[in-house]
């Protein structure tokens, strides 16, 4: 007997396809959506009528698979996989079952505004066909445009899955003590998880996440956006003492990093936290600059991430690779860390020095302060080995190419030492660290 799916993904195709050359618009029984909505919708169809296929011949087989399909990623809330489940009934034509399971979602999560848009849609559908999601006669209002680009943020994310095994660029190595890992993309309004498991990271969850009103590249206070880069997380605020704007908790980052510093962005007070008791989740472009997360997404983020440890990669776009060894450049530049090591080692005043950028600079001191300061260190040292322990390192690359170093430094085989952050850049074809300091 053939599997029940396979006729409902032929026939789903056949509609695209059918629909596409004749009529630009679908219909299924007296639901009608707009077409790239309704495109959206029949393509999560297929996605599971795919998926189903492949589990059912799996467990003919005895076979047990491993995947990054959403479904299968641990997410403390399932309010978004039930929003995709009736997307996926909506697209099989099963608008009844759709109904039913809206009813169940808004009355589980009832600030889910987005849900209520879908069951309001769902419930007119019975005495009418609608053009789009959000389908009130004569009314256009912002609050439904942010929630039909929620919904497609949120439909994008499923279609548009990071590859198996794959991990975002800017991570090129990091150490045990960096326990998760953090990378947010402005442009699907998503940030992922990661577990960072004997230097081996694997992506654990993946949420819908709001950004500026006036989108990303924060330069100056009071802008509205959101900044690009490599931030750690500096601290975890009480929710008892933050306004009810900022649910459930706040995740402060370092903005302004050293590079942020550098190129005179201002600003402060960026944090990754909650929604209003009355939202579920706000728009894709809705915080003065903040990345803010639904409430039980945010609370499973407190309960995973450690303070000071763990990286947060924003980027307007992530790159996904594949971890298959050090590239010649990451090669070059690890020569060029352990060169540094080696001159601070063996007291070589003057090579070491030949490291920094002239336009170096740490908290309140410069070059030629920096230089008295490492002075004093070579000569404690006395010339005994220096090793890194605890190496991590993050790059990120706009207009400059940077390296953000974090390690242990420790002075004749000790067991112990300070931890320090360096950043590098590109100067020529020479690495230059511009930014030291104990962390």
């Amino acid at each position: 007997m053939k599997d029940p799916h396979w006729g409902l993904f032929v026939f789903l195709s056949f509609l695209i396809t059918n629909q596409l050359l004749l009529t630009r618009s679908f219909h299924l029984g007296r639901l009608l959506y707009r077409f790239d909505d309704l495109l959206s919708i029949l393509l999560i169809g297929s996605l599971l009528c795919f998926s189903s296929i492949s589990v059912a011949k799996d467990r003919q087989q005895g076979i047990t698979k491993t995947t990054t399909s959403p479904s299968l990623l641990r997410q403390d809330s399932q309010a978004e996989a039930q929003l995709i489940y009736i997307y996926s009934l909506i697209g099989a034509g099963k608008t009844r079952q759709a109904l039913a399971a809206s009813e169940k979602l808004v009355k589980t999560f009832p600030n889910f505004q987005l849900a209520h848009v879908v069951h309001g849609d769902l419930l007119s559908s019975l005495i009418r066909p609608l053009q789009k999601l959000g389908d009130v006669p004569h009314t256009a209002t912002p609050e439904l445009n942010d929630l039909r680009e929620e919904s497609l943020q949120r439909i994008k994310a499923l279609k548009e899955r990071p590859p198996a095994d794959s991990i975002p660029s800017q991570f090129l190595t990091l150490s045990k003590r960096n326990k998760h890992a953090i990378a947010v993309d402005t442009s699907r309004s998503r940030l992922y998880l990661f577990k960072n498991d004997n230097s081996q990271m694997r992506l654990i969850a993946d949420f819908y996440i709001s950004v500026g009103k006036l989108g990303v590249e924060k330069s100056l206070e009071g802008d509205q956006r959101t900044p690009l880069g490599v931030y750690f997380i500096t601290s975890s605020l009480n929710p008892k003492s933050l306004k009810d704007l900022y649910g459930t908790g706040a995740l402060p980052i370092n903005y302004p990093n050293p590079l942020d510093t550098r190129r005179g962005k201002t600003g402060s007070g960026i944090w990754l936290h909650g929604t209003p008791s009355n939202q579920f989740s706000r728009a894709p472009k809705a915080s003065d600059g903040c990345v803010v997360l639904a409430n039980p997404d945010l609370n499973y983020l407190l309960k995973e991430v450690s303070i000071r440890t763990t990286p947060v990669v924003i980027s307007e776009k992530l790159e996904w690779v594949q971890k298959t060894g050090q590239k010649p450049e990451e090669l070059q530049f690890f020569e060029t860390l352990q060169n540094w090591r080696l001159a601070k080692s063996s007291a070589n005043f003057d090579k070491l020095m030949g490291f920094y950028s002239k336009d170096f600079s740490s908290y309140d001191k410069n070059l030629v302060q920096w230089a008295s300061v490492l002075g004093e260190e070579v000569a404690k040292n006395k010339g005994n080995p220096i090793s890194l322990s605890e190496l991590s390192m993050i790059r990120w690359v706009d207009k400059a190419d940077t390296m953000v170093v974090t390690f242990d430094e420790l002075a004749n085989n000790a067991k112990s030492g300070k931890t320090k952050r360096q950043y590098w850049t590109r100067e020529g074809k020479s690495w230059k660290i511009f930014f030291e300091g104990v962390i």
